[in-house]
């Protein structure tokens, strides 16, 4: 019985390692990430939260049957903060179950003052255009990091079983706000095949000529997004629609912000559900 108890244990482990092994994480530079090399602060894992990004990464989320499309995630957090673990692995996990290859995107941050931290900030102010300002400088790496996260997956694309006509970028907040800099700004490497802004924030995006070349796009965000959000995905859905571009857009009644990987028993809740189905119809 012991022996049978010790070989289950040790299955168990291996599998875990197996699965740990799975999820490589690369590095996208492989000095200091050009622009920030004198950043000197430390990156902190705040349980589930990362603050003080200096060194971008890919995560790579591998299904055991790939079907040929890979998705690149960009959590959000208002570019002080990531939301990793809600807004990034989560999402993965459930994108492999469906065979897609997924990889989670740590993008550079704002340095985080922990006397004045960004939320306080932002929920006493409400004041975006200040707040932007002191983003600005730094969602230009972020968007660098972006499009060198989609240069390096389409440039692997044999190794990971992916088709490097199947790439997409998908985000949430800020994470959104990177997504739509990177439609508007990639180059042919570095384009993503497919863009996927939920509840994306639209003041900070950099850019703003929708692609010459197909360029298909799923947008989701809820009415009720206490920030507003909702107007900028409508604008967003209405520059491709002009543009005679594939557009599809789901707005729920209610939501709220950040409704990406959350519970409430609302429509909203299978998002994600929207968006595979969407995905089987642009490659089916």
């Amino acid at each position: 019985m012991k022996n049978k108890l010790f070989i289950l244990t040790v299955l168990i482990f291996l599998i875990g390692l197996s699965q740990v092994q799975a999820q490589q994480v690369i590095r996208l530079y492989s000095g200091k990430a050009p622009g920030s090399e004198n950043w000197t602060w430390k990156e902190q894992n705040l349980g589930g939260y990362l603050r003080d990004v200096t060194d971008p990464t890919l995560t790579a989320f591998v299904p055991s049957n790939p079907n040929g499309i890979a998705v690149i995630i960009a959590p959000g957090g208002g570019f002080h903060y990531l939301v990793y673990e809600l807004e990034g692995t989560a999402v993965a996990k459930k994108l492999n179950e469906k065979g897609i290859t997924a990889f989670v995107l740590k993008y550079r941050l704002v340095h985080e003052d922990p006397a004045h931290p960004y939320y306080n900030k932002m929920m006493e102010t409400k004041n975006f255009k200040m707040l932007d300002s002191v983003s600005a400088p730094v969602i230009k790496f972020a968007l660098q990091d972006a499009l060198t996260a989609i240069k390096h997956v389409r440039q692997h694309a044999a190794e990971y079983k992916i088709d490097p006509n199947k790439i997409g970028f998908i985000g949430s907040s800020a994470g959104g706000t990177i997504t739509m800099s990177v439609a508007y700004n990639a180059l042919e490497e570095s384009r993503p095949n497919f863009v996927a802004p939920i509840y994306a924030y639209g003041d900070a995006i950099i850019g703003s000529k929708v692609p010459s070349v197909k360029t298909p796009i799923f947008i989701a965000c809820a009415s009720n997004d206490e920030f507003g959000f909702a107007a900028h995905s409508v604008q967003i859905y209405s520059k491709w629609l002009e543009a005679n571009q594939p557009v599809e857009l789901h707005i729920y009644e209610r939501g709220g912000h950040g409704f990406i990987m959350k519970k409430q028993n609302l429509p909203c809740d299978t998002w994600l559900e929207r968006f595979t189905d969407w995905l089987s119809m642009q490659y089916p």
